[in-house]
């Protein structure tokens, strides 16, 4: 049989690179590369996946390479429980924040709607590790799907956030240009926002230190994008999916999508590890696994690669020496594939700095090494010459895109089954993008012929948790008249009250983990990282959820807080435990 054009093209372009070893193939009719075969390292995988991923006419890559000596954990097979636990018009998988978001925007309709997460809480995976910007676009190609949608959700974000309840912070970018010879990329980014419908100003070395003094003297130039803002990702994730719930979502933690089955080539049944549930659409919105949901309906169709940020974050009182816009550094950088990170306050007033951006095999890969913190530094001090970075770090994280070999959002029925549709390769700017990607999962809802009728009843309205360090000193004084528990300092960095941890216990989608409540109400996140105020969380969960101290766990099951106790219960019942 003949090679095609973007076979021969292919196998040429990996011939260039040392990569020649491999079986591909090409389907016209889908613009799918397949690619299998062995090589000596992961970073040559990810090389063939890309080479492909960029070629006229490719719209997916299904990546089969396996590199020599991989040491990714087996992926587990867990079984699945196929007794029915219920119906549902719709099926979500994921409740991070692009699968809260759909939830939310489908409860606007008269639809049965079950949301499934295989974590202990929402939120757990990108949505939780990410620097909570929402991007103007500025940096995205202006012809792809994710350029469009990041607009679109940045447009978005003031109603969205106004109703929900969750701080919008419209800070504003300013992108630095340190050397004299790429100040032309100043004139290519304005041109850029133009296509995109996006404000960009270019600014003078001079305007710019004048609106944030503690930039390097080595700024030659800059640009400002107004649009840009920041969130809290994870608070935004909780918002959306208690709005939802308030509106009559079903939501099920602990519950990993295992099977999809069919009956007549459509779809009739998710199976989980909590039971199964009757449905005729679903979505895939299961970030990093997304790949491996989707494989569930048939061939492959997409790959995954992991792609690992490293990030910091800065004591809120170092925050006077930082800028109060986020900041970045344009050049032409090494890796085309990233924006590069940046500097920013996030809504908490906390300074952050990054992400890195590495590839990574395995996709549970949240390690933070001293490469990755170290990097950030190099990268970002120069920046802020006077920021005392060393002394101002309290803590770091890591997070993991989920990026296609296209580097775009993959958004579209699966090509196998009847009903599911595949929202997938959701890296940056997916948080910004993420209003918009739930209008878009609508209409192709409404495509593949799920009938919408608005609900009279719909409320888009959901109100926060009280936050007591917010309030003045009257306000304060008049909580803790009415409700004692308020006048109980449980986290002294963060100034939350017993009350706020009570409330956290008690919501919609209530707080089950030491880190729930620590997303929830920021006990834990100030500069001593919980040393003062865990001990103080833990009997009042155990006290709320009525468990034993020994039941409590990190994040779920398989984390637990005490590994055993140190003796016998004394006679008033108290014990004490030893902490792994």
């Amino acid at each position: 049989m003949p090679r095609s054009k973007i076979e021969v093209l292919l196998e040429e372009l990996l011939a260039e690179h040392g990569l020649d070893a491999y079986h591909l193939e090409y389907c016209e009719y889908e613009g799918l590369v397949r690619l299998s075969g062995r090589v000596p390292a992961w970073s040559q995988v990810v090389l063939a996946g890309h080479l492909a991923g960029r070629l006229k006419g490719v719209t997916g890559v299904v990546n089969e390479i396996i590199a020599a000596g991989d040491v990714r954990p087996p992926c587990p097979v867990r079984p699945g429980n196929p007794a029915v636990t219920g119906r549902a018009d719709v099926v979500i998988i994921g409740a991070g924040v692009v699968g809260a978001a759909i939830a939310r925007e489908l409860s606007r309709f008269a639809l049965e709607i079950v949301i499934l997460e295989k974590d202990a809480d929402v939120g757990c995976g990108a949505s939780k590790a990410n620097n909570g910007m929402v991007h103007s676009g500025i940096v995205q190609e202006p012809d792809s799907l994710r350029s469009r949608l990041n607009v679109r959700g940045n447009a978005l974000y003031a109603d969205l956030c106004r109703e929900l309840d969750v701080p919008l912070r419209r800070c504003g970018l300013i992108g630095v240009v340190l050397k004299e010879e790429e100040l032309f990329l100043l004139e290519l980014l304005k041109a850029r926002g133009e296509t995109s419908g996006i404000p960009v100003e270019i600014i003078s070395r001079e305007q710019a230190l004048a609106l944030e003094p503690s930039l390097t003297p080595e700024t030659r130039g800059a640009f400002l994008a107004p649009t840009t803002a920041m969130v809290s990702p994870y608070q935004l994730t909780v918002a959306c999916t208690e709005n939802a719930v308030a509106n009559g979502a079903k939501l099920f933690l602990n519950a990993e999508v295992t099977a999809l089955e069919r009956r007549r080539g459509r779809l009739y049944k998710v199976v989980t590890t909590r039971g199964s549930f009757l449905t005729g659409f679903c979505i895939n919105a299961a970030g990093v696994y997304a790949d491996r949901v989707a494989a569930m309906a048939g061939p492959p169709e997409f790959t995954i690669h992991p792609r690992k940020g490293e990030l910091l974050i800065f004591d809120v009182e170092s925050a006077d020496r930082h800028t109060a816009m986020a900041a970045g550094i344009l050049s032409l950088g090494p890796d085309p594939y990233t924006k590069g990170g940046g500097i920013s306050l996030t809504v908490d007033g906390n300074p952050e700095w990054g992400p890195t951006a590495v590839e990574v095999s395995d996709r549970e890969d949240t390690a933070v090494t001293r490469e990755g913190i170290n990097r950030v530094l190099e990268k970002f001090n120069p920046l802020l010459p006077g920021f005392k970075a060393s002394t101002a770090l309290i803590t770091y994280f890591a997070g993991i895109r989920a990026a296609t070999y296209n580097e775009d959002f993959h958004i579209a029925p699966s090509r196998h089954l009847k009903g599911l549709i595949n929202v997938a390769g959701i890296q940056s700017p997916g948080l910004a993008a993420a209003p918009a990607i739930a209008e878009m999962v609508v209409e192709l809802l409404h495509d593949e012929g799920l009938p919408l009728y608005a609900k009279p009843s719909f409320n888009p309205h959901r109100r926060d948790l009280l936050r007591f360090k917010q309030l003045d000193r009257a306000q304060q004084n008049s909580l803790i008249r009415e409700n004692p528990r308020y006048g109980c300092i449980v986290c002294r960095c963060e100034q939350v009250t017993e009350g706020e941890i009570i409330e956290a216990l008690r919501r919609p989608v209530p707080a089950l983990t030491l880190d729930a409540v620590k997303r929830r109400t920021r006990a834990g996140m100030g500069r001593c990282q919980g040393g003062f105020c865990t001990p103080r969380i833990l009997p009042i969960m155990a006290r709320e959820l009525g468990l034993p101290l020994a039941k409590l766990t990190k994040s779920g099951p398989g984390a637990p807080l005490f590994s055993r106790a140190t003796k016998e219960p004394p006679p008033s019942g108290r014990e004490a435990w030893i902490c792994d």
